[in-house]
């Protein structure tokens, strides 16, 4: 067997290892929520913790079934997936598009880096009641105060994205006779796309915080509102219920941006 043939054999058993591991890891991170929820129900039956503080996780599940039953569930869910879906997607789209004027063009890095820098620490919750002030109780509010949240690491992500790729590339497309436009669709968009991924998943979960705060604050449905009324009539399973939702929520977002990234960066292992 040649050195060749023997480095090849290595790494597709190096390759069929690693993927075994990632399997084993997965089932282990299955078994240990279950873990986690058998040991939750357990104390919860046994009444070590009263049901008013901690409801055994069948009690939530429970409860969610009937809330799915009469309806009330749906209309909470449709309420938030909509303020999310509208800030989240508007702000992705203009974020995308200033970190790459301020990644490409120096005037625009001169003028709206500094801009970034002394805006992007405001909690943007704190904006939330001059945003009611100035567009009303109603919905563009909560939407802005989403799509605030999710600019500012769209912007750094892929304005990073964009400084980092690869010198060598762009002195190549312009040696070949590409004009700007080419250069950042064809070169700098490619090399960027790794860092605007991760400013989505950054993103989507701070949009699942906001919307929380700003539906706490001010909404009529949502899962924040629902969360806040249960919390003040003690319904301690709907507040569960309610939080286990944001989980569920958090883990398909970043599910489908995880398919999502797979699609548009195929050469990425």
């Amino acid at each position: 067997m040649t050195k060749e043939v023997q480095l090849q054999a290595e790494t597709v058993v190096h390759d069929k290892t690693v993927f075994m591991v990632r399997q084993e890891h997965r089932m282990l991170s299955l078994v240990s929520m279950l873990g986690i929820l058998g040991v939750w129900e357990l104390i919860a039956r046994l009444g070590f913790v009263s049901p008013l503080f901690l409801p055994a996780p069948s009690a939530v599940i429970i409860t969610g079934y009937k809330m799915a039953l009469s309806g009330e569930i749906f209309r909470h869910i449709g309420a938030s997936l909509w303020r999310i879906f509208w800030g989240f997607s508007c702000a992705a789209i203009v974020g995308t598009l200033v970190g790459i004027l301020l990644g490409f063009f120096s005037i625009a890095e001169s003028i709206g880096n500094p801009i970034i820098a002394s805006t992007y620490p405001i909690p943007k919750i704190a904006i939330l009641p001059l945003l009611i002030l100035w567009l009303g109780i109603g919905e563009y509010s909560k939407i802005t105060v989403i799509g605030l949240g999710v600019f500012f690491p769209m912007v750094i992500n892929v304005y990073t994205g964009v400084r980092n790729a690869d010198p060598v590339l762009i002195k190549a497309a312009i040696s070949l006779g590409s004009n700007r436009r080419r250069i950042i669709y064809k070169v700098i968009l490619p090399s960027a796309l790794p860092m605007i991924f991760a400013g989505l998943k950054l993103g989507i979960g701070i949009a699942l915080l906001l919307v929380v705060a700003a539906e706490m604050i001010a909404a009529d449905a949502g899962i924040g509102f629902m969360i806040l009324t249960s919390a003040d009539l003690m319904q301690t399973t709907k507040i569960m219920f309610g939080i286990s939702l944001l989980s569920m929520l958090g883990l398909i977002f970043s599910w489908l941006i995880d398919k999502l990234e797979k699609l548009c960066i195929p050469w990425k292992k």
